[in-house]
């Protein structure tokens, strides 16, 4: 069974390069909260064993904290017909160099990312050789709705069709809209156990600087928030 029980936790030096001001940081008007351990990911939430200030928080179900979270796009291509012998791919107006039929995850990536609307990083490949190819939207393209891929087929009555397996955006999780950013970082205090919820603070109004958070927050996250007011 979850322990419900509040943890007393510690703080390391906070680095709130993405706070503007401190404008709604006086004592009063950062209410207290109990975070969900459970609901964070170990190595990507708290790499370090804590959870950095700037971590936007969503209220679950239960009453509790957790990260605020939202699906990575994910695109399928997938050949069908006969006699099909290459294909190029079209994002966002440009297209990439010619694919053979046979490619494999890789070379399908790499002329993805070297479309300049995408770029190194920001989109992953799986799959095998021929496909089916499972391509997710990342980094820079993380938690975003983006546009559908389109194909040109080369050869007898080849195809490529394209579906959306996973809509970008999408809040995940079970989690209700963004509720606030984490004032002060938190240490996860038994790592080996993480059914310990932590008591917190959390900023819900005042001025930041977006990129500067520790993990992103799309359009839909930053409309939640609408006393915070955000600067790129």
């Amino acid at each position: 069974m979850t322990s419900i029980e509040v943890q007393t936790t510690s703080y390391q030096v906070e680095k709130r390069s993405w706070l503007l001001s401190q404008h709604g940081t006086d004592p009063g008007t950062t209410p207290s909260i109990t975070l969900d351990i459970s609901a964070f990911t170990a190595g990507v939430h708290y790499p370090n064993g804590y959870i950095p200030s700037g971590t936007a928080l969503a209220k679950q179900s239960n009453g509790l904290y957790g990260p605020y979270t939202v699906s990575n796009e994910v695109q399928t291509l997938t050949e069908g017909g006969s006699g099909l012998t290459s294909f190029t791919v079209t994002w966002n107006g440009q297209t990439t160099a010619s694919l053979a039929a046979a490619a494999t995850a890789a070379q399908v990536q790499a002329a993805l990312e070297a479309l300049s609307n995408i770029g190194a990083g920001n989109v992953v490949v799986t799959g095998n050789a021929g496909g089916p190819y499972t391509v997710t939207f990342q980094g820079a393209l993380a938690g975003t709705d983006v546009a559908a891929m389109t194909t040109t087929p080369t050869g007898g009555t080849g195809t490529v069709t394209v579906a959306t397996a996973t809509a970008g955006g999408t809040e995940t999780g079970g989690l209700d809209v963004a509720a606030g950013l984490l004032f002060s970082s938190v240490k996860v205090p038994n790592l080996a156990d993480t059914t310990k919820d932590v008591g917190a603070a959390m900023l819900v109004h005042g001025f930041v600087k977006l990129s500067k958070l520790p993990f992103g927050l799309n359009a839909n996250g930053q409309a939640d928030l609408k006393l915070i007011h955000f600067v790129a």
